[in-house]
């Protein structure tokens, strides 16, 4: 609905600042010119949203126009419960602890949804709550990193965020011998230290990561298997393989998104035994089959 839609570009423009008339159509999935009818709909209501033009230019809000509290009821607050709930799990953070028992009692009956990532603070909690310590500082951290392909840096990077992707924890942060942003994942790194205050200012975290995303060497590869009954059902669940094909037979044939340059979907993958078979692209098949041999050869 229109209405809703409104609500949520003002929330949008709070959040993100200035925003090009593209942007907020491709979000809104709406065009441009409803766009443009829309801010016309905002301004008519008393919201103060400025129009830029040039390289830069877009729509953005008064900085002193402040929403009503008000506008949040009992069902978004127990949203945001649930997701302070995750969090807490995940890195058992004292703020988000007191946050979450602050609107606790403002929350409705509940969203019938349980976020428990306690299996997050295994093992890394020590180092994950330094990195965050030197997101909050904004201190530079130093570290020895071993990349996919075994070689051994040191890096000193300004840290921006950390988070949770790709099964690990990662630190997103920008290098300034490379003039770029990078994510490294902390399982890789050792010996950290903090240092010096940063040189420079960085945007938002999100935003930082979309363009580091953008430049990031990873790229998903298409890759159909063909699994035994039994093993699409595991394939299905730990690689989120989608079945295109069923045969007579029960097997199936899958379609999976894989990081080529990460190993996790790997060792899965060798996991099913001779219940799965790569079909293509050739270059995983021959991976596969050649990581096979080398384990087989070591138990001859």
């Amino acid at each position: 609905m229109k209405i809703e839609r409104l609500y949520a570009i003002t929330v949008y423009l709070l959040n993100h600042g200035r925003t090009s008339a593209a942007e907020l159509a491709r979000q809104f999935e709406v065009s441009v010119r409803t766009i443009q009818r829309d801010i016309d709909s905002l301004g008519l209501a008393g919201i103060p949203v400025a129009a830029f033009s040039g390289r830069d230019g877009g729509y953005e809000i008064a900085k002193r126009f402040r929403m009503d509290s008000r506008l949040a009821d009992a069902g978004d607050y127990s949203r945001i419960l649930t997701a302070l709930g995750g969090l807490v799990s995940a890195t058992d953070d004292r703020e988000a602890r007191r946050t979450l028992e602050k609107i606790a009692g403002m929350a409705g009956p509940g969203t019938g949804m349980i976020l428990d990532f306690s299996v997050l603070r295994e093992g890394e909690q020590q180092l994950l709550e330094m990195l965050r310590a030197a997101v909050r500082d904004k201190r530079t951290a130093s570290f020895i990193y071993t990349g996919n392909d075994g070689k051994t840096q040191e890096c000193t990077v300004e840290p921006v965020a950390v988070l949770y992707r790709w099964y690990g924890w990662y630190l997103l942060a920008y290098h300034p011998g490379k003039g770029a942003y990078r994510t490294y994942k902390l399982a890789r790194m050792r010996e950290v230290r903090t240092g010096a205050p940063f040189e420079r200012e960085h945007g938002p975290a999100e935003e930082v990561l979309r363009r580091a995303d953008q430049a990031d060497s990873r790229r998903y590869t298409e890759v159909l298997v063909k699994c035994g009954r039994e093993a699409a059902v595991r394939a299905g669940e730990y690689l989120k393989g989608e079945g295109i094909e069923r045969y007579p037979d029960g097997a199936v044939l899958m379609q999976l998104r894989v990081v080529e340059n990460e190993q996790l979907w790997l060792g899965l993958l060798l996991s099913l035994g001779d219940q799965v078979e790569v079909v293509s692209p050739e270059r995983i098949r021959r991976r596969v089959g050649e990581t096979a041999e080398k384990i087989a050869a070591l138990y001859r």
